[in-house]
């Protein structure tokens, strides 16, 4: 059975940082592309970060330069490094492999930029 736990929630100011962390179990961790998305009130979930199985990342354009996705592969983990942090970033973060053509998310981490 497949599980994502996110871990690293907050309440942060603009321009301070947050590490995000999702641990992952019931999959074959190298083998998989890894993503964070997030979801903001009254707005659709959208992808934020990709990581694939060599490293290679993506980013969405509104994060690009302040956010970092990285896997560690003994410990089975997703983490998204958050820098610069703004109001606009403040949503529910999700973590998501898809697995035999099905799609597996964690319940999500609430991430909250204000001043």
């Amino acid at each position: 059975q497949v599980h994502l736990v996110e871990s690293g929630r907050g309440l942060v100011q603009p321009g301070e940082s947050l590490r995000l962390s999702c641990a992952t179990s019931g999959i074959n961790f190298r083998i998989h592309p890894l993503d964070w998305y997030r979801q903001a009130p009254g707005k659709q979930r959208v992808l934020v970060a990709r990581i694939t199985m060599n490293g290679t990342t993506d980013y969405a354009d509104s994060v690009k330069g302040r956010f970092t996705i990285s896997r560690d592969n003994a410990r089975s983990t997703l983490y998204l490094q958050m820098n610069n942090l703004q109001p606009e970033d403040t949503a529910v973060y999700y973590c998501h492999v898809k697995r035999g053509g099905s799609d597996f998310w964690g319940r999500g981490t609430q991430v909250t930029v204000s001043s």
